[in-house]
């Protein structure tokens, strides 16, 4: 059977798309948020998965504002990335896993959360900022991508309870597929940020650090954290964060197995006004 090996979790700053893509990543301002990555890449490369289930959220690019699912699960064989305005970044196309795809929506719909199948789309930096940190800058993504578009830009955006839950019917999905492949489940956005109004660029370190202590240790607490919560104390973007506990709900002591292994923890302030935070859990 396949079976989910570790979940990461990262913030997809789309300036830390640009840094990297127009070499400025050793200047002093970008030099430490690419450093916390530096452990990853050396992981990756030791733990290299044959897929990753990555959850992220499109910025009205796939997906326009006259239509935002809240749950989209890509099937198809290979993605573009998007022109979000001013070119598509210059990285490889993804790769889909169409049978593993199919099969994770066709378990998750018969355990009641509705998925919207997308056959077609492209993806933008909410995917593949995320894959750059943790890949680099190959000629080809190593490993099959399964997009997963999560709507937390129109309100209502799912509970973090629904979330967590999500996480679980996946893990049951994966482990279900008939093919013994070591699948990655990647949680990504966030963390305090806040992009309009006038709290613009508001960070709360001490929050977003209690946020990581909680998805470590308490699970089912962070899961419970109402959405006033995230926008009062993390920004109105820092919702972006339920989508870390559909990975966090797809780990193994959540579904009656060992707690996970921290194989690698960061956190830095700040990268074009938002902060950056950065877990690697290992299922044991």
């Amino acid at each position: 059977m396949a079976r989910i090996t570790a979940s990461v979790y990262t913030s997809h700053v789309p300036a830390i798309g640009a840094s990297l893509d127009l070499g400025k990543t050793q200047e002093p301002y970008w030099q430490p948020v690419f450093q916390g990555y530096e452990f990853s890449k050396q992981w990756e490369k030791e733990n290299k998965p044959d897929v990753v289930f990555l959850v992220y959220n499109d910025h009205a690019t796939a997906f326009s504002l006259d239509f935002i699912p809240t749950f989209a699960i890509g099937t198809a064989a290979e993605f573009q990335p998007a022109d979000e305005g001013w070119g598509p970044r210059p990285v490889p196309k993804v790769i889909g896993h169409p049978e593993l795809a199919a099969h994770i929506a066709q378990s998750v719909i018969q355990d009641d959360f509705d998925l919207t199948i997308v056959n077609k789309m492209d993806v933008d930096h909410g995917l593949t900022v995320p894959l750059s940190l943790m890949f680099g800058q190959p000629e080809a993504w190593p490993c099959p991508v399964i997009p997963f578009a999560v709507n937390v830009v129109q309100y209502p955006v799912p509970s973090g309870r629904r979330c967590f839950n999500l996480g679980k019917a996946i893990r049951k999905a994966v482990e279900s597929y008939d093919e013994p492949l070591n699948v990655q489940i990647w949680g990504t956005g966030g963390m305090s940020h806040q992009l309009q109004g006038p709290r613009a660029g508001l960070i709360n370190r001490e929050w977003d650090n209690a946020f990581l202590d909680k998805l470590i240790n308490d699970p089912e607490t962070a899961a419970s954290i109402p959405h006033i919560d995230y926008v009062r104390e993390a920004g109105s973007e820092g919702i972006e964060l339920v989508m870390w506990l559909i990975a966090r709900g797809a780990m193994s002591d959540v579904n009656g197995g060992p707690k996970p292994t921290v194989k690698h923890r960061f956190y830095h302030v700040p990268a074009s006004n938002t902060a950056v935070g950065h877990l690697i859990l290992e299922n044991n």
